[in-house]
């Protein structure tokens, strides 16, 4: 797998690629601090992956995500950036992941994992069907595969977590917190310290207690709580 790192702060860079060296066998074809130098190095090159901050020069990273959009062949876009407020945006441009920085070790070896899978289903005959938007869930005793976007939030419960879609729910025997880090960014927030929404399922904010919000999400009764801690957070995510 063949990619690219589009970042112009030195160290974030350099770590970056201690992670990718040691955790993956993804060759770094090069690496750029200026988004036009980017644009016109994948017009002339086939790339599988790129890295892609949002904070660069000329062309910020949304923009170039945009102009690979509409590429034949496109690569994987995995977002590096310290704002959260990009994710939505991330999401409908279908970036692969949103990373945030400072990174955090555990959540590089988690994506660099899903995106080698994602890479061989891709590029490997085979009957199975892409593993690259599904996740593994409990039921009865079960194991189910569940599409990402089927999921509407999730609960702590103990020492498990509840997944729900609009009419079943599963569970998952990590703690709340685990889990949130196998999820993209790109569609989930943990709004509460016991809760994680599917942003794309968010049909309402409604105003609480102490400035904080009620979700209510498509086709559900059930509203998520945003807590208060969480509302800074929030709020920059869905622009309000």
């Amino acid at each position: 797998m063949k990619a690219i790192i589009a970042e112009d702060e030195f160290t974030a860079r350099e770590e970056l690629k201690y992670f990718i060296k040691n955790y993956s066998s993804i060759e770094i074809e090069g690496e750029f601090e200026d988004g036009l130098d980017v644009l016109k190095f994948i017009q002339q090159n086939e790339i599988d992956v790129i890295f892609l901050d949002i904070n660069i020069p000329s062309i910020d990273g949304v923009m170039l995500a945009k102009n690979i959009s509409k590429f034949s062949k496109k690569p994987y876009i995995i977002f590096i950036t310290a704002y959260r407020e990009y994710a939505v945006e991330a999401f409908e441009l279908e970036a692969f992941d949103y990373i945030l920085k400072p990174y955090d070790e555990s959540r590089i070896k988690s994506m660099l994992k899903k995106l080698q899978m994602a890479y061989e289903e891709k590029n490997h005959s085979s009957p199975k069907k892409s593993m690259l938007n599904k996740i593994n869930l409990w039921k009865n005793d079960k194991i189910i595969v569940v599409d990402m976007d089927n999921i509407y939030y999730c609960c702590a419960k103990e020492r498990i977590t509840v997944v729900y879609t609009k009419d079943q729910e599963y569970f998952v025997n990590e703690s709340i917190s685990d889990f949130y880090s196998t999820l993209p960014k790109s569609k989930f927030f943990k709004c509460h310290r016991s809760y994680i929404v599917n942003i794309a399922k968010i049909k309402e904010i409604i105003p609480w207690f102490n400035n904080t919000y009620n979700l209510k999400l498509d086709g559900m009764e059930f509203q998520v709580p945003v807590s208060r801690s969480n509302v800074k957070e929030f709020r920059k995510i869905m622009n309000i």
